[in-house]
C-alpha cells in the first residue's frame, strides 16, 4: 500500500467520523424539533343501558374484566345515608347481585361497613333496608361504623388537606385487603352538588369522636365549610377501591342525596377509579338536565373531580376514560356520554 493510499483512507476514516458525530449532535435537538407522541394511560368505565339491576350490575363488572377480589377479604361501602328509596339510598336489588357475584369472584369473605346520616340509626336504616335479613341470608358481615368504639378508628391527616386536623377513618377499611364500593346516581343539594362514588365516602367517617377523644362533629366541619368539596375528594386519599359499580337505573337530577326529582337513567356503570366514574356520571347527569351547579363549566373543573384528579385518585382528563360496552343499545348511549364528557 502506497503512503498516497494511506493518506486518502486516512482523510475518507476522519471525514466519515466527522460525520457521524455531527449526526450524534444533531439528534440531540432532534425530539425539541418535533412532536413527540406520548402514550396516554387509559381508564375503563363500563356502561350498561338497562332497567334490570340484577343483569345490569353483572354485566358492567363482567366487561371491566378484571377480578380484584379473589381470594381477599372484602370490605364492601354501599350509599345507606338514610333508608329512602333508590337512588335515595343503594337497591337491595343491587346489593344483593353484587354480593352473590363477589362470592361467584371467590371473595373469601365480605363485610359491609357504613354509617348512615342524621335522622336515623345506622341500624334501624339497614334493617329498613332489609340488609340485616340479607346478611343472615348471604352469609356476610356487618360493621357499624355508627357504633364502632374510638379503637377502631385512626386518625389520618391528608397532606396539604383543607381538612382541620385530619379525621378519623375505619381501621376495617385501611385495613381491608379489598374495597368495594357501590354509589348512586343524584344530585347534592347540600353543597356537594353531587353524590356518586367521591362522595359516598363521606360515610365513613365517624359522626362524632374527634382526634382529642372528645365529640366531634366532621360533617359540621364538612359542611361549614366553603371548600366542601375538596374536602370530600380528600376523604378519598384515606383508601383505594378496586371496584365500584354505580346504580343509575333512577337518577336524582336536583334535590338528593335523600329526596329529588326522579328519572329513569336507566345505565349501571362499573370502574375501578372513582374519578372516571364520577365524569362519566356527571355527563349523564347534564344529558338527563340538571342543576346549573352541575352544568356549569368543565366536568373536569367540578371542584369534587378537579380536587381528586390533583390528588392522583384517578384519571385527569376525559381524554383518558375508555367507555366499554357490550351491545348495540349501550353502545348508542356511550357515544352520547363520550359527547358530552369531551364537551367539558
Amino acid at each position: 500500500m502506497t503512503w498516497k493510499r494511506k493518506k486518502m483512507e486516512r482523510r475518507e476514516f476522519i471525514k466519515k467520523i466527522s460525520l457521524l458525530g455531527g449526526l450524534a449532535l444533531v439528534s440531540r435537538y432532534l425530539p425539541a424539533c418535533r412532536p413527540v407522541k406520548e402514550e396516554t394511560a387509559m381508564t375503563k368505565v363500563s356502561l350498561v343501558k338497562t332497567a334490570d339491576r340484577v343483569e345490569g350490575t353483572r354485566q358492567a363488572i363482567k366487561l371491566l374484566k378484571i377480578n380484584p377480589v379473589k381470594g381477599k377479604a372484602v370490605v364492601l361501602k354501599p350509599n345507606f345515608n338514610t333508608a329512602d328509596p333508590a337512588p335515595g339510598s343503594t337497591h337491595i336489588d343491587t346489593l344483593r347481585t353484587l354480593i352473590t357475584t363477589l362470592k361467584e369472584m371467590g371473595a373469601k369473605k365480605i363485610t359491609l361497613a357504613e354509617r348512615s346520616g342524621p335522622g336515623d340509626t345506622s341500624r334501624n336504616i339497614m334493617e329498613k333496608k332489609g340488609v340485616l335479613r340479607l346478611a343472615t341470608e348471604l352469609g356476610f358481615d356487618i360493621v357499624n361504623l355508627q357504633e364502632m368504639p374510638k379503637s377502631d378508628w385512626v386518625l389520618f391527616r391528608p397532606p396539604d388537606s383543607h381538612w382541620k386536623d385530619g379525621f378519623l377513618f375505619p381501621r376495617v377499611c385501611r385495613e381491608a385487603e379489598s374495597i368495594v364500593q357501590t354509589c348512586c346516581l343524584k344530585t347534592h343539594q347540600f353543597g356537594g352538588h353531587f353524590t356518586l362514588s367521591l362522595k359516598c365516602s363521606v360515610g365513613m367517617l365517624p359522626p362524632g369522636l374527634g382526634p382529642a377523644g372528645g365529640e366531634y362533629s366532621y360533617m359540621n366541619e364538612l359542611h361549614s365549610s366553603r371548600f366542601q368539596r375538596q374536602m370530600i375528594a380528600e376523604i378519598n386519599t384515606a383508601y383505594s377501591p378496586d371496584l365500584i359499580v354505580m346504580d343509575g337505573v333512577e337518577a336524582f337530577v336536583d334535590g338528593g342525596p335523600h329526596m329529588g326529582t326522579r328519572v329513569k337513567a336507566e345505565v349501571m356503570l362499573g370502574s375501578s377509579d372513582r374519578v372516571a366514574i364520577d365524569a362519566v356520571g356527571v355527563a349523564i347527569l347534564r344529558l338527563l338536565g340538571t342543576t346549573p351547579d352541575v352544568s356549569r363549566g368543565k366536568i373536569f373543573e367540578q371542584d369534587q373531580i378537579k380536587r381528586a384528579a390533583e390528588l392522583g385518585l384517578g384519571v385527569k382528563s376525559a381524554d383518558q376514560i375508555e367507555l366499554i360496552t357490550g351491545d348495540k343499545d349501550s353502545a348508542e348511549y356511550a357515544k352520547k356520554v363520550k359527547e358530552m364528557l369531551g364537551k367539558g
